[in-house]
């Protein structure tokens, strides 16, 4: 299933406006981290952080492969999951909820629109 209340790129992250719509909370989708197998650590960004959109921030490394992480937006690292730090797990429990890994003050709130709606990101991982 993938949640249409979000936008995806490509490489697989997703982001979800918070409540007031110009923060961004950012993680990794349920067919990135079911490729990935047991995530056994994540790598992220420090809070203030400015990031760029396509911007290498961290990564995932699991007992298959390590994976890069990219911010899908310009903006300002307002907020990261620590608790990823002791159970990185949580990403493969729940990719779309308590696996989250950060929170971006976007730069350009129009660049979220330019993000893939779950239609398009399904057509993506269905072709590959």
């Amino acid at each position: 299933m993938i949640p249409d209340d979000r936008r995806y790129t490509a490489e697989h992250e997703w982001a979800r406006p918070t409540e007031d719509g110009a923060v961004l909370r950012i993680g990794i989708t349920d067919f990135a981290q079911d490729r990935l197998g047991d995530i056994v650590f994540v790598s992220l960004p420090e809070v203030g952080d400015a990031l760029d959109a396509g911007q290498y921030f961290g990564e995932v490394e699991s007992t298959k492969s390590v994976s890069d992480l990219y911010a899908p937006v310009a903006g300002t690292v307002t907020a990261r999951n620590d608790a990823l730090e002791q159970t990185p797990e949580l990403v493969n429990g729940d990719p779309f909820g308590e696996g989250w890994m950060l929170e971006i003050q976007m730069t350009d709130r129009a660049a979220y629109d330019d993000l893939l709606d779950a239609g398009a990101y399904g057509e993506i991982i269905s072709a590959g």
